[in-house]
């Protein structure tokens, strides 16, 4: 559904740019980009209004990081989105840059009769042992523990995870493998990975899909995925041992010590980062650019998009629940399309006064 109505804005807009538009804007008609499933709600939302106000229309395909990748190394889109960053050594053989684009958190779903968004309570060791199959009822002494009080089925625990190569699995598998050295060393942390129990639904949607029809289902999506769909949600416990919800305020208290601008490739993970309100599965998606452009202009429109979503983009991403970089980031990745991105002549294609203030 998702895949489909993006695509369908991004028809509408290259069909209705031809009216009246620049030789320059109509050679980049449309963008056309793919990846994380994780960044849907908020580049859809971008996209549908930079459409109306530019005509200029973003086709992108909501595929999972792994797929976003795939297709930004074989040069099959413009931008590839993932919320895996890349280290340098694999970002400097793929001649790629990347950026931070938004923040957000994963979220762990359930579906329990009688349980509100945010009742259930659970830890990182109890959420690593269900994903090993260790923990099996949802009664189990452990989980009842942590939730005294609260009426806990005596029923099987079926565990949902993504069947395809996610981003949101990356996030989700590195914050399991930093608070168990069990899940680290049986299931490990990657974009796709070898579950022990449960299974597989391809895509936010098809996660939330089996947690809906399995009665008892755990599963893992994107906050703002989970919002939309009315999805109940659990508490985590943090580092600094506090049990927090999800939300933009724990989602930034989580940012808040990430050091972007010393960190090569921007290459940061929020997970289980300290203080007491921070939201322990948080993170960011990328944005994967080639250096070198062989489509000057297409390059331009891709970078002049996403400089509009950073500086106008704040509130649409704040009512989806994500977190807006900082001022002091966009400067940071500005500076780095200046150097980085350039065409085939070696000359920028960014400069300072394509900024849209």
């Amino acid at each position: 559904m998702f895949r489909k109505s993006l695509t369908t804005l991004a028809c509408v807009a290259a069909a209705s740019l031809g009216l009246a538009t620049t030789p320059s804007v109509q050679a980049a008609s449309t963008i056309n980009g793919a990846g994380s499933t994780f960044v849907y709600p908020i580049l859809a939302k971008w996209a549908d209004t930079y459409r109306t106000k530019t005509g200029l229309g973003v086709n992108y395909q909501s595929i999972g990081s792994g797929g976003g990748i795939k297709q930004i190394k074989a040069k099959t889109v413009t931008f590839g989105a993932s919320d895996k960053p890349l280290d340098i050594k694999e970002l400097d053989e793929a001649g790629l840059t990347q950026f931070p684009m938004v923040m957000g958190g994963v979220v762990p779903v359930v579906n329990l009769k009688d349980m509100k968004p945010g009742e259930l309570k659970l830890t990182g060791t109890v959420l690593a042992d269900i994903y090993l199959g260790k923990i099996t009822m949802w009664n189990d002494a452990v989980i009842a523990k942590l939730n005294q009080g609260a009426k806990l089925p005596a029923e099987k625990i079926n565990v949902v995870s993504r069947a395809d190569g996610s981003g949101t699995t990356y996030i989700f598998t590195h914050y399991l493998s930093k608070v168990s050295a069990e899940f680290k060393d049986k299931i490990g942390n990657n974009t796709s990975v070898e579950w022990k129990a449960g299974v597989g639904g391809k895509g936010n949607e098809g996660v939330a899909s089996y947690v809906r029809q399995l009665n008892g289902a755990i599963g893992y999506v994107e906050y703002a995925y989970a919002l939309q769909n009315k999805m109940t949600y659990a508490q985590l416990q943090n580092k600094a041992g506090k049990f927090v919800k999800p939300d933009t305020e724990s989602f930034q208290a989580a940012a808040a010590g990430a050091d972007w601008k010393t960190t090569p490739g921007f290459n940061v993970m929020l997970t289980d980062q300290p203080g007491a309100k921070s939201w322990p599965i948080t993170g960011a998606t990328f944005v994967l650019l080639h250096k070198k452009q062989d489509k000057t202009e297409t390059a331009q429109e891709a970078l002049k998009f996403f400089d509009w979503a950073y500086h106008h983009g704040d509130k649409m991403a704040n009512a989806l629940d994500y977190v807006p970089m900082p001022d002091s980031v966009v400067k940071l990745v500005e500076a780095t399309w200046k150097k980085d991105v350039t065409d085939a002549a070696g000359k920028a294609v960014w400069t300072d006064a394509m900024i849209q203030k």
